[in-house]
């Protein structure tokens, strides 16, 4: 098959130089020559642009060139245009079925004719088809504007993860949010530790950069950590004010830090849903539901209790963190004594 040859329209500035080159008397293929295109292109262009009395005029032809050219498509065309394909896509859209599935499907079968899910989209948007729109999942009957984002800051002096080193505890920090239709952005930041699962958290009034280097001092008081894996949120961004060394997934990688965002994941199943504002959640009762998931006996533990493999392996600091049961202390303490 032989290679396309490129078109290109012709511009107000190349019209007025055809007009003054045809007044002159110059050949069609001369005029092609100097404007750098086909002979057709003058042909056409002098035949179809010309005025009713036969002569070319530049700007007369500009005008009917951006009339036929604001004409030449519009919205839903290639659906409109064809009765057969705009009959099978009522039919289909009629039996619930998505503009996704319906142009899969037509690219499957043989003698259709092939068009994308955007095209489908368009049509439906369009004043033929938002009729049609009630059949949708969304049901809405026009594209969904798309929210402006906010400035990329990136995270200064991050290191790798794969730079960190192996010895030494390890944990792993993040933070989840209230809804965004919330007024006040409240969040909550969590850490835990590889090797017990142990698991701390503290609410923060929102997600900046101070706050959440602040709450990570404060848990760090009561826990013994060597360095801490974090993703790239911008809530990150004062790593250095943590108080220990700091490494960072790679971009769009969350699976490097999986075991947060599993205990987050919990957090949510068992307490916290989605969707809730977290304003209405006491520090106590938090921590309540913190201490709850500490003290489940866990297979990867030997089926002991996060609160009990934190002690053996002197994670905590404190003899007593908030939330720890009574019955834990006393047979950590008894693990002590022995």
């Amino acid at each position: 098959m032989g290679k396309r040859r490129q078109f290109r329209h012709l511009d107000e500035h190349k019209r007025d130089r055809l007009e003054i080159l045809w007044r002159i008397g110059h050949r069609q293929k001369d005029i092609a020559e100097v404007l750098g295109v086909d002979k057709s292109t003058i042909s056409r262009e002098i035949s179809k642009r010309k005025r009713k009395n036969g002569v070319y005029d530049a700007e007369t032809a500009q005008h009917k060139a951006r009339v036929k050219r604001l004409g030449s498509k519009y919205q839903g065309m290639k659906v409109e245009s064809d009765p057969f394909l705009r009959m099978r896509i009522i039919e289909e859209i009629e039996s619930f079925r998505s503009p996704d599935e319906i142009a899969g499907r037509l690219k499957k079968e043989k003698g259709v004719s092939l068009i994308g899910k955007d095209a489908i989209y368009r049509w439906l948007y369009s004043v033929w088809g938002q009729k049609y729109c009630g059949f949708l999942c969304s049901k809405r009957r026009r594209r969904k504007k798309q929210k402006q984002k906010g400035k990329r800051e990136m995270i200064p002096e991050r290191i790798p993860l794969s730079m960190r080193p192996f010895w030494g505890v390890h944990g792993e920090a993040d933070i989840f949010v209230s809804p965004r239709k919330c007024l006040t952005p409240a969040s909550v930041a969590m850490v835990c530790e590889q090797n017990s699962r142990y698991l701390w958290g503290q609410k923060m009034p929102n997600r900046k950069p101070k706050t959440m280097a602040d709450a990570i001092r404060e848990m760090k008081r009561n826990l013994c950590l060597n360095t801490l894996t974090l993703d790239n949120g911008i809530e990150n961004k004062n790593h250095k004010e943590f108080g220990l060394p700091t490494y960072f997934c790679d971009p769009q990688s969350p699976w490097q830090k999986g075991l947060i965002e599993q205990s987050i994941g919990l957090l949510r199943r068992w307490f916290i849903p989605k969707g809730t504002d977290l304003r209405g959640i006491q520090e106590e009762t938090l921590q309540g539901y913190i201490s709850n998931l500490n003290d489940k006996y866990r297979k990867s533990l030997g089926y002991r209790s996060a609160f009990e493999a934190a002690f053996e392996h002197g994670i905590l600091k404190t003899k007593k963190p908030a939330g720890m049961p009574e019955r834990v202390i006393e047979k950590v303490n008894c693990i002590s004594c022995i």
